[in-house]
């Protein structure tokens, strides 16, 4: 059975045209295609304003992106054949990146075809984050699929996201199938880490930084190290691993530093760990004020521009803090800054960065950047694919 078409306006195809996967809802033509003759999750076969067909997608009628693409052929269904095809080539990718070590994110959503679909693989264990109604009402499907593909232990829809709400979806995380370990453990450049896919942020853990954590661990040596924003240690730990004399990680939750605390204890490296429970910017003025420095600092915030309209506020605040790390920062130290921010740019941070350095007079260089691990494929006709920026600055006294 054909699809129900959805129609755009005239020259509202190019941007699916050039390779993007959105519909917007006021792209819609929606005198020939009223939006509320459609139910959330379902199918339809998007068409331009002349009757061509741009592909099949899934629609909820009730949000700003209303349509997602899933394929360019018009007659596309979803079900365990299309879930298996489309994770088989994700998984054949991801074995080639990480021959030895199942740990990986397996599904970038848009990047691998399935947008509103996130999976982190944790060895045996699959954290799985649906973020749209047309994902939702194929999840049977997609949990079938997965445990065909990868016979894991366990599967866990971390369903306590934000996005759900926006798409009118119960925010529950929930155990599908198979039992949860006591314990996950895994590893990341060689540094082993335990975590938890029940109760942590977002899938449990954050692969995407992967490469410039290895890039920062070989620095560490003989340094003493902040770690802000620590979250669980994915940076503080393997510093301490490399040699670092010091390693002083702050967050703001119990459950992350405890688990912190855990890994630390993995690796041997406990007794050159301290876990402090704080707000970032209260610590970094007390350390101002203390005259505490630090030879590398590591800054790494969680998204503090979510949407367009908080960006002035969320600039305001990396600003502040990349201003405050550099006053706490040794003479000849290194600074490693970060935005998982979409919306705040490369050129924004750059900018941030720049502007900092010279309001306390320090001569500021960039050695390094760094962004997504190759698990957080680039779609290169989504911009909202590429998010990470990072820049690795050597900071002296001024010239």
């Amino acid at each position: 059975m054909a699809h129900p078409e959805l129609y755009l306006k005239k020259n509202e195809d190019k941007r699916l045209r050039k390779g993007h996967l959105w519909v917007f809802s006021n792209e819609v033509d929606t005198k020939k295609t009223p939006l509320d003759g459609f139910s959330a999750g379902d199918m339809v076969v998007i068409k331009d304003s002349t009757g061509k067909s741009l592909g099949s997608a899934y629609i909820n009628p009730n949000t700003l992106v209303c349509a997602r693409l899933i394929a360019r052929k018009p007659s596309q269904k979803m079900g365990t054949t299309f879930f298996t095809d489309r994770i088989s080539t994700a998984l054949n990718f991801r074995e080639r990146l990480f021959p030895d070590k199942p740990f990986y994110r397996l599904i970038f959503g848009e990047s691998d075809g399935l947008p509103g679909l996130v999976i982190d693989r944790f060895g045996s264990v699959l954290s799985v984050q649906i973020t749209t109604a047309g994902i939702e009402k194929q999840k049977e499907f997609l949990i079938t699929s997965l445990v065909e593909l990868l016979s894991p232990e366990a599967i866990i829809l971390k369903n306590d996201n934000s996005q759900r709400q926006l798409e009118n979806l119960p925010q529950e995380s929930e155990v599908v199938y198979g039992t949860m370990p006591e314990t996950i453990n895994i590893e990341e450049n060689g540094v082993k880490f335990q975590l938890n896919a029940v109760d942590g942020q977002k899938t449990g853990w954050f692969y995407d930084h992967r490469d410039s954590r290895a890039k920062l661990a070989s620095l560490a040596k003989d340094q003493r190290v902040l770690d802000l924003f620590s979250y669980s240690g994915a940076w503080g730990i393997p510093a301490a691993v490399a040699g670092a004399t010091e390693v002083t990680c702050v967050d703001s939750s119990e459950s992350a530093l405890s688990l912190a605390q855990s890994s630390a204890e993995l690796n041997n490296v406990q007794d050159k760990m301290h876990f402090v429970r704080s707000d970032v910017f209260e610590f970094l003025k007390q350390a101002r004020e203390n005259k505490e420095h630090y030879d590398v600092i590591i800054l790494d915030p969680p998204a503090l521009v979510k949407r367009k309209k908080d960006f002035k506020a969320g600039y305001e605040a990396y600003r502040r803090l990349n201003h405050l790390a550099l006053q706490v920062l040794s003479k000849k130290g290194i600074l490693v800054s970060a935005s998982c921010s979409h919306h705040l740019s490369k050129a924004n941070l750059h900018e941030i960065l720049r502007s900092s350095a010279r309001h306390i007079d320090r001569h500021l260089v960039f050695f390094a950047t760094g962004s997504q691990g190759p698990d957080h494929p680039i779609h290169p006709s989504i911009p909202e694919t590429e998010y990470l920026k990072t820049y690795f600055c050597s900071v002296s006294s001024s010239l």
